[in-house]
């Protein structure tokens, strides 16, 4: 345990803040000419490309309902928020701009991100069901303890891919069924179950002390 806080506590140091990550994002379209990508970097540059439309469109239209201003409101010890990611995957393109939104609710909550590809070793700390599934969010209190975990997607847009999966859709065909749903959910989703392992670890954290 002691030396996966070492890990987390050196990777938090060189983690990007959210805005430098979607500068990073950006300059990974704006300074590339796509006629001289091979046909996997261009596919790559692609995703990127539209994930910067989705974190735009998301950043216009969500906002954060009064059930979870209230209860992020309540957060009164310092948190971290670590998320690994990278700016290709369509998932985070369509939750990082709620966790973002969120994180900002209350000064004592710290977003941090860090790209996962590049830290293969914090990612499999956090693997879900065996694979280096993203975005993952992993919630610290100040002594890097554990607090919840989240990701890579709403429980919803889970059951959603595994049905479409069962229908033997094509890859195409189920991310735009994915991202249609993730446009009409609006966020609101991600939100939810955030919120709900927040208001869980308060009031764990509050029977806590009063059994101290």
């Amino acid at each position: 345990m002691t030396d996966n806080k070492n890990l987390i506590r050196k990777k938090l140091h060189n983690a990007l803040s959210y805005s430098q990550f979607k500068q990073l994002s950006e300059r990974n379209v704006k300074s590339v000419n796509p006629e001289f990508l091979n046909e996997a970097e261009k596919a790559y540059y692609d995703y990127r490309k539209v994930n910067l439309a989705r974190v735009s469109r998301l950043e216009k239209l969500y906002k954060p309902t009064d059930k979870a201003l209230s209860l992020i409101q309540k957060i009164s010890s310092p948190q971290t928020w670590l998320v690994i990611t990278e700016d290709w995957c369509g998932d985070s393109a369509q939750t990082l701009p709620v966790i973002a939104s969120l994180s900002e609710v209350n000064n004592k909550v710290n977003l941090k991100i860090v790209l996962r590809d590049s830290n293969l070793d914090l990612m499999d700390l956090y693997l879900t069901h065996g694979k280096r599934s993203i975005p993952k969010l992993i919630a610290f209190d100040n002594e890097l303890n554990e607090i919840f975990q989240w990701g890579p997607r709403p429980q919803p847009a889970k059951l959603l891919v595994d049905e479409l999966n069962k229908q033997d859709l094509n890859k195409q065909e189920i991310i735009k069924q994915l991202h249609l749903w993730y446009a009409k959910d609006g966020g609101y989703s991600t939100e939810s179950e955030i919120i709900d392992l927040i208001n869980k670890s308060i009031k764990l954290n509050n029977s806590q002390q009063i059994n101290s």
